[in-house]
């Protein structure tokens, strides 16, 4: 995302200076939840890098129940270019539908350290390791995915390029 400010400012320098409604819009395209976009938009300016992360993740520990599902709620279902076999779009459908029934939300995972070409089988097995899940345990991981999620998106917003 591109943020408006002052012409020259890149990265972390643009992100602090951004209108506070423009900064909270673009934290909300890195995570679903008002409240964790609110508080990090709030807490600016950071100093480095390190310090916009590591708020990201604290404000992502503290996530209530609501966040949580507002943030899963605003998340797209990992799925296939178009490309993808029939057959391929048929069997992740299948298990997109089987994993919502069971926990009343999107699958969602962080697929940063793996290959596009990867991200099929990965999506996959990933909806069939987890559907082994209890409620208490997918909550748990759901989050983490979130966090994971949001840090790598809040990485590439404060990127140079």
């Amino acid at each position: 995302m591109n943020l408006p400010g002052p012409a020259g400012l890149r990265g972390l320098d643009r992100f602090n200076a951004a209108p506070p409604a423009d900064a909270k819009a673009a934290l909300l395209t890195c995570c679903g939840s008002r409240r964790w976009a609110r508080r990090l938009a709030a807490h600016r300016p950071y100093p480095d890098p390190g310090a916009l992360l590591a708020a990201a993740d604290e404000a992502g520990y503290d996530m209530s129940p609501a966040d949580l599902a507002e943030a899963l709620a605003a998340e797209p279902a990992p799925g296939l270019c178009d490309s993808a076999p029939r057959s391929a779009h048929l069997a992740l459908g299948a298990a997109h539908a089987a994993y919502e029934s069971r926990f009343g939300h999107a699958f969602v995972i962080c697929l940063d350290a793996f290959d596009p070409a990867e991200h099929p089988d990965q999506v996959l097995a990933g909806i069939r390791a987890r559907l082994g899940h209890d409620i208490d345990q997918e909550r748990i991981t759901a989050a983490e995915e979130i966090q994971r999620l949001a840090r790598g998106r809040v990485i590439a917003l404060i990127s140079d390029s």
